[in-house]
């Protein structure tokens, strides 16, 4: 278990280890998060990807980019890059906070999506905290992108850990919590986890270039439409509904035709009735 660790380690200093991350504000603590069931399966319709989506899946292969630069000491002096590894050397809470994270058992992540939690809640999180943003993408994205396996069995693989991870990182809200969340609807293969992907991308509001609306159609598009998952349909309306009402509306046609298949698909009268609501609202938006 150890040694998992320590690949796990190795790894994510690798991949993620000195990634540009641009903190903000923490989005309200008002809601919790939508907590999805992993049920049914997954809908699929045979359509074409735009080119954004294909760009952010190839994104996916290659990884995040690489530096941490710290704040400029003043405006005359040149910016010092620093390493994710030595912001987490500046403090012990954060070590511990790491130290939990790349821990192989499951009860010792929770502990620290709890932590996170508990700043979150509390107040406590502050803008300088990246090492909590760099935490939650780990465990959001572990045993997706990110797989241990002995002898051919996944061993990292806790979808109740991603869920909750994803759920916090909505309520974090950066521009860097979007991208992590946009890359965990695209991967993940779980429907509570993609649920609460989709219901947190609409929380944080950010839908620039129409980008969260085509992964949002994208990722339904791939599903089994025999085997529809209602919490995932649900949340996906709820998605939409958030975006278009911290946007002003929606003008993607992305939009309008997955609500539709939604409105008339092997789904829950309460999922089809939701869809049909929010088209209704989109187009009464200006």
């Amino acid at each position: 278990m150890e040694d998992r660790a320590q690949a796990g380690r190795a790894e994510l200093m690798g991949r993620n280890g000195s990634r540009q991350m641009s903190i903000s504000v923490i989005m309200s603590t008002a809601e919790v998060g939508f907590k999805g069931a992993a049920a049914g399966g997954f809908l699929r319709f045979a359509v074409r990807p735009s080119v954004r989506v294909l760009a952010v899946v190839l994104a996916l292969c290659i990884g995040p980019a690489a530096v941490l630069s710290a704040q400029q000491a003043t405006s005359a002096t040149p910016q010092k890059e620093i390493t994710i590894e030595e912001l987490f050397l500046q403090s012990v809470e954060f070590q511990i906070l790491r130290e939990k994270a790349f821990s192989g058992d499951y009860d010792i992540k929770v502990s620290a999506l709890d932590d996170v939690e508990k700043k979150v809640n509390d107040g406590s999180y502050k803008s300088s905290d990246q090492q909590v943003e760099f935490v939650l993408e780990y465990l959001a994205l572990e045993g997706s992108a990110r797989s241990t396996r002995e002898l051919g069995r996944l061993v990292n693989d806790f979808p109740e850990v991603r869920r909750h991870a994803t759920n916090l990182l909505g309520r974090v809200g950066t521009e860097d919590a979007k991208n992590a969340l946009v890359r965990v609807l695209l991967i993940d293969e779980e429907p509570v986890v993609k649920s609460e992907a989709a219901y947190a991308l609409g929380v944080i509001g950010k839908n620039d270039n129409n980008e969260v609306v085509e992964a949002l159609a994208y990722t339904y598009n791939k599903e089994d439409p025999t085997k529809p998952d209602n919490n995932f349909g649900y949340a996906l309306c709820l998605a939409i509904e958030k975006l278009a009402k911290k946007s002003g509306g929606i003008k993607d046609p992305a939009a309008y035709q997955m609500l539709v298949k939604i409105a008339q698909g092997n789904y829950l009268r309460t999922v089809k009735t939701k869809a049909l609501q929010v088209l209704d609202e989109l187009k009464s938006s200006k």
